[in-house]
């Protein structure tokens, strides 16, 4: 009889016991359905945008602005990557809801959607913005001691 430690030479004809084999084969497939999963682009989009700018991307007259050909979604992605980082005039802040990559993948999404002709936006741009927001000086609090 077999002790169930017993070496296999069934995974790539490496030798293990089958319990690391077996464990190794589930880690491979759960990274893989991970990925099968993640969100993409336009379901961010749809998920954490859509209710105020519509999945149009027109936006709603006068209480949320359109995103459809607006200059500043096409322009310069600095101050775009700062107004989701950390949010403007009644838009919530997504820097502690989305990472990085999650917000590249929305904001190239839009710059890239309803005809709007941006450039892609990467991680380690969000990384940057990121990084100079967390640096600007905060406002000294009005809070009585």
């Amino acid at each position: 009889m077999k002790s169930r430690y017993a070496m296999s030479q069934d995974f790539a004809g490496v030798s293990m016991s089958r319990s690391i084999a077996f464990a190794l084969l589930f880690a491979c497939g759960a990274t893989s359905a991970s990925a099968a999963f993640a969100a993409t682009p336009s379901a961010l989009f749809n998920d954490n945008c859509s209710a105020c700018h519509q999945t149009t991307g027109k936006g709603v007259k006068g209480a949320f602005p359109a995103l459809a050909g607006d200059p500043f979604v096409q322009g310069d992605p600095g101050p775009m990557m700062a107004t989701v980082l950390a949010g403007r005039a009644g838009m919530p802040s997504f820097k502690d809801d989305l990472s990085d990559l999650e917000l590249a993948s929305v904001l190239t999404y839009v710059r890239t959607s309803w005809g709007n002709k941006g450039k892609p936006v990467s991680a380690s741009d969000i990384a940057a913005a990121r990084k100079k927001l967390n640096a600007a000086k905060k406002p000294a609090s009005l809070q009585a001691h």
